[in-house]
């Protein structure tokens, strides 16, 4: 299968590197060109025990892709996930979506969409709230 992780953060990064060693083709997508080309040189711009050997296995053959092409990788991919950051709206507890909707604007039109956060976010009435505002 074929999978598009928009965001290259601790969570994009570390799915898309898991979901490759299980065999699917994976593209990291990142706006941050200089992360994308520490990525493609092999460096990896977060600690987590062993994930610079399962990456540099997975880049080797050809698994995971590092782009910032969001329009190819995501008309090549089946799957896309949404693995970008929901910080905290200023003088608020509720999580700041607009990284969220600005990256599901280059996705929405595909068939299945799934939002990985580490906030506590219902993902299926946030694309119903996308959909609603014509995205």
């Amino acid at each position: 299968m074929k999978l598009c992780m928009i965001g290259t953060g601790y969570v994009g990064l570390v799915s898309g590197v898991c979901f490759s060693d299980m065999g699917n083709i994976v593209y990291c997508v990142d706006k941050d060109q200089k992360k994308i080309e520490q990525l493609n040189k092999g460096i990896v711009p977060i600690y987590e025990p062993g994930l610079n050997e399962v990456l540099s296995k997975n880049y080797k053959q050809k698994r995971l892709i590092f782009t910032s092409d969001i329009k190819n990788a995501v008309h090549n991919s089946d799957i896309i996930f949404i693995c970008v950051g929901t910080p905290t709206k200023k003088n608020s507890n509720s999580a700041n979506l607009k990284y969220v909707f600005a990256a599901s604007l280059g996705a929405i039109s595909y068939l299945l969409v799934s939002v990985q956060t580490p906030s506590q976010l219902s993902p299926g009435g946030l694309l119903i709230k996308c959909s609603h505002r014509g995205m």
